[in-house]
Protein backbone atom coordinates (compact mmCIF):
# COMPACT_ATOMS: atom_id res chain seq x y z
CA UNK A 1 0.00 0.00 0.00
CA UNK A 2 1.45 3.56 -0.56
CA UNK A 3 -0.01 6.92 0.56
CA UNK A 4 -0.20 9.47 -2.10
CA UNK A 5 -1.13 13.22 -2.68
CA UNK A 6 -3.86 14.55 -5.43
CA UNK A 7 -1.57 15.74 -7.84
CA UNK A 8 -1.63 17.47 -11.18
CA UNK A 9 -0.39 15.19 -13.84
CA UNK A 10 1.65 13.79 -11.44
CA UNK A 11 5.39 12.88 -12.75
CA UNK A 12 6.62 9.22 -13.94
CA UNK A 13 8.12 8.72 -10.19
CA UNK A 14 4.25 8.90 -9.08
CA UNK A 15 3.24 6.08 -11.73
CA UNK A 16 6.48 3.93 -11.28
CA UNK A 17 5.24 3.40 -7.56
CA UNK A 18 1.54 2.73 -8.61
CA UNK A 19 2.50 0.37 -11.12
CA UNK A 20 3.61 -1.50 -8.45
CA UNK A 21 1.08 -1.32 -5.88
CA UNK A 22 -1.86 -3.38 -5.34
CA UNK A 23 -3.53 -0.44 -2.98
CA UNK A 24 -3.31 3.45 -2.97
CA UNK A 25 -4.49 6.07 -0.44
CA UNK A 26 -5.04 9.45 -1.69
CA UNK A 27 -5.10 12.08 0.78
CA UNK A 28 -7.30 15.00 0.38
CA UNK A 29 -7.05 15.69 3.90
CA UNK A 30 -3.37 16.94 4.35
CA UNK A 31 -2.58 21.00 4.12
CA UNK A 32 -2.25 21.79 0.78
CA UNK A 33 1.39 23.06 -0.17
CA UNK A 34 2.42 25.48 -2.92
CA UNK A 35 4.76 24.80 -5.02
CA UNK A 36 4.56 21.40 -5.64
CA UNK A 37 3.24 18.89 -7.87
CA UNK A 38 -0.46 19.51 -6.14
CA UNK A 39 -0.89 21.98 -8.86
CA UNK A 40 2.01 21.71 -10.36
CA UNK A 41 3.83 19.39 -13.71
CA UNK A 42 6.50 19.99 -15.86
CA UNK A 43 6.82 19.34 -19.85
CA UNK A 44 9.56 19.10 -22.64
CA UNK A 45 10.26 22.21 -24.15
CA UNK A 46 12.81 22.69 -26.59
CA UNK A 47 14.83 25.31 -24.13
CA UNK A 48 14.40 22.50 -21.09
CA UNK A 49 11.66 21.29 -18.69
CA UNK A 50 8.75 23.84 -18.03
CA UNK A 51 6.61 24.05 -15.13
CA UNK A 52 3.06 24.22 -16.04
CA UNK A 53 1.20 25.96 -12.79
CA UNK A 54 -2.65 25.70 -11.91
CA UNK A 55 -3.50 29.25 -10.37
CA UNK A 56 -6.07 28.54 -7.13
CA UNK A 57 -8.01 30.45 -4.93
CA UNK A 58 -6.21 32.29 -2.12
CA UNK A 59 -9.01 32.45 0.76
CA UNK A 60 -6.40 34.12 3.43
CA UNK A 61 -6.85 30.91 5.56
CA UNK A 62 -3.91 29.16 6.49
CA UNK A 63 -3.63 25.17 6.12
CA UNK A 64 -6.58 24.31 3.95
CA UNK A 65 -7.43 20.72 3.46
CA UNK A 66 -6.18 19.91 -0.34
CA UNK A 67 -9.77 18.68 -0.73
CA UNK A 68 -11.54 22.03 -0.10
CA UNK A 69 -8.87 24.29 -2.85
CA UNK A 70 -10.64 25.78 -5.36
CA UNK A 71 -9.80 26.74 -8.84
CA UNK A 72 -9.05 29.69 -10.29
CA UNK A 73 -10.28 31.39 -13.76
CA UNK A 74 -7.04 33.96 -13.50
CA UNK A 75 -5.17 34.62 -16.60
CA UNK A 76 -7.46 31.78 -18.91
CA UNK A 77 -4.96 29.00 -17.77
CA UNK A 78 -7.06 25.98 -19.26
CA UNK A 79 -6.51 27.35 -22.65
CA UNK A 80 -2.71 28.51 -21.86
CA UNK A 81 -2.11 24.82 -20.33
CA UNK A 82 -3.26 23.16 -23.43
CA UNK A 83 -2.02 25.14 -25.78
CA UNK A 84 1.42 24.61 -24.06
CA UNK A 85 0.81 21.10 -24.31
CA UNK A 86 -0.01 20.71 -27.76
CA UNK A 87 2.90 23.06 -28.37
CA UNK A 88 5.62 20.81 -26.90
CA UNK A 89 3.99 17.30 -27.62
CA UNK A 90 2.72 17.86 -30.89
CA UNK A 91 5.53 16.33 -32.95
CA UNK A 92 5.47 13.41 -30.33
CA UNK A 93 4.63 9.73 -31.41
CA UNK A 94 1.24 9.43 -29.74
CA UNK A 95 0.33 13.11 -29.10
CA UNK A 96 -2.85 12.61 -31.96
CA UNK A 97 -3.45 9.26 -30.24
CA UNK A 98 -4.15 10.45 -27.10
CA UNK A 99 -4.85 14.45 -27.02
CA UNK A 100 -8.62 13.69 -27.49
CA UNK A 101 -8.38 11.86 -24.17
CA UNK A 102 -6.83 15.01 -22.46
CA UNK A 103 -8.50 17.50 -24.17
CA UNK A 104 -12.63 17.92 -23.29
CA UNK A 105 -11.09 17.98 -19.24
CA UNK A 106 -9.44 21.56 -20.03
CA UNK A 107 -12.88 22.71 -21.70
CA UNK A 108 -14.70 21.87 -18.27
CA UNK A 109 -15.05 24.06 -15.52
CA UNK A 110 -14.24 22.15 -12.53
CA UNK A 111 -14.19 23.95 -9.03
CA UNK A 112 -11.96 21.98 -7.18
CA UNK A 113 -8.12 21.22 -7.84
CA UNK A 114 -8.50 17.69 -6.48
CA UNK A 115 -11.42 16.77 -8.98
CA UNK A 116 -9.11 18.16 -11.86
CA UNK A 117 -6.55 16.47 -11.00
CA UNK A 118 -8.78 13.52 -10.07
CA UNK A 119 -10.16 13.67 -14.01
CA UNK A 120 -6.97 13.37 -15.70
CA UNK A 121 -5.21 10.90 -13.59
CA UNK A 122 -8.12 8.95 -14.60
CA UNK A 123 -7.60 8.97 -17.84
CA UNK A 124 -3.67 8.58 -17.66
CA UNK A 125 -5.21 5.36 -15.52
CA UNK A 126 -6.84 3.97 -18.17
CA UNK A 127 -4.21 4.90 -20.65
CA UNK A 128 -1.91 2.97 -18.70
CA UNK A 129 -3.89 -0.03 -18.17
CA UNK A 130 -3.26 0.31 -15.15
CA UNK A 131 -5.61 -1.03 -11.78
CA UNK A 132 -4.55 -0.48 -8.70
CA UNK A 133 -7.44 -0.21 -5.64
CA UNK A 134 -7.64 3.36 -4.76
CA UNK A 135 -9.20 4.72 -1.96
CA UNK A 136 -9.79 8.68 -1.30
CA UNK A 137 -9.22 10.30 2.32
CA UNK A 138 -11.46 13.13 3.28
CA UNK A 139 -9.62 13.09 6.51
CA UNK A 140 -5.85 14.20 6.78
CA UNK A 141 -4.32 10.56 6.84
CA UNK A 142 -2.09 11.16 10.29
CA UNK A 143 -1.15 7.33 10.83
CA UNK A 144 0.60 5.23 8.32
CA UNK A 145 -0.52 2.43 8.63
CA UNK A 146 2.04 -0.76 8.65
CA UNK A 147 3.88 -1.45 5.64
CA UNK A 148 2.41 0.84 4.08
CA UNK A 149 5.03 3.74 2.14
CA UNK A 150 4.12 7.24 2.52
CA UNK A 151 4.99 8.85 -0.71
CA UNK A 152 3.30 12.34 0.15
CA UNK A 153 6.31 14.55 0.64
CA UNK A 154 8.74 12.07 -0.97
CA UNK A 155 7.13 12.48 -4.50
CA UNK A 156 7.73 16.95 -4.75
CA UNK A 157 9.80 18.87 -6.97
CA UNK A 158 11.71 20.09 -3.45
CA UNK A 159 12.93 16.62 -2.71
CA UNK A 160 16.14 15.45 -5.23
CA UNK A 161 14.27 11.86 -7.24
CA UNK A 162 17.35 10.24 -6.33
CA UNK A 163 16.26 10.18 -2.35
CA UNK A 164 13.86 8.14 -3.70
CA UNK A 165 15.73 4.74 -2.92
CA UNK A 166 13.44 2.46 -4.97
CA UNK A 167 13.22 4.74 -8.09
CA UNK A 168 15.80 5.60 -10.41
CA UNK A 169 14.37 6.84 -14.37
CA UNK A 170 14.83 4.69 -17.02
CA UNK A 171 15.59 6.51 -20.10
CA UNK A 172 13.51 7.05 -23.34
CA UNK A 173 12.69 8.41 -26.92
CA UNK A 174 11.73 12.08 -25.80
CA UNK A 175 11.25 14.67 -28.88
CA UNK A 176 13.53 17.39 -27.85
CA UNK A 177 16.72 14.89 -26.38
CA UNK A 178 19.27 16.18 -29.25
CA UNK A 179 18.69 19.21 -27.77
CA UNK A 180 18.12 19.35 -24.04
CA UNK A 181 19.79 15.72 -23.16
CA UNK A 182 17.75 13.66 -21.42
CA UNK A 183 15.04 15.13 -19.29
CA UNK A 184 14.46 12.70 -16.16
CA UNK A 185 10.92 12.12 -13.85
CA UNK A 186 9.09 15.14 -16.42
CA UNK A 187 4.94 14.74 -16.16
CA UNK A 188 3.46 11.27 -17.11
CA UNK A 189 2.47 12.86 -20.63
CA UNK A 190 5.70 13.13 -21.41
CA UNK A 191 6.11 9.36 -21.31
CA UNK A 192 2.67 9.11 -22.72
CA UNK A 193 2.83 11.13 -25.11
CA UNK A 194 6.52 10.02 -26.76
CA UNK A 195 6.27 6.04 -25.68
CA UNK A 196 2.58 4.85 -26.04
CA UNK A 197 1.80 1.56 -25.04
CA UNK A 198 5.64 0.74 -23.76
CA UNK A 199 4.97 3.44 -21.14
CA UNK A 200 4.07 0.51 -18.79
CA UNK A 201 7.73 -0.94 -19.25
CA UNK A 202 9.24 2.37 -18.66
CA UNK A 203 7.63 2.64 -15.40
CA UNK A 204 8.20 -1.02 -14.28
CA UNK A 205 12.23 -0.55 -15.42
CA UNK A 206 12.58 2.67 -12.99
CA UNK A 207 11.60 0.40 -9.94
CA UNK A 208 14.43 -0.83 -8.25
Amino acid sequence: MIILSSAYLAPIQYYAHLYAADHALVDLGEHYVKQTYRNRCYIATPSGAQPLTLPVVRDGVGHTPMGEVRLSDHGDWRHLHWNALASAYEGSPYFEYYADDFRPLYEHPFEYLADFNAALHNVVLSLLSLTPSIEVSRDYVAEVPAGAVDLRNLVSPKVPVEHDAQFRVQPYYQVFKERTGFLPNLSIVDLLFNMGPESRMVLKQSLI
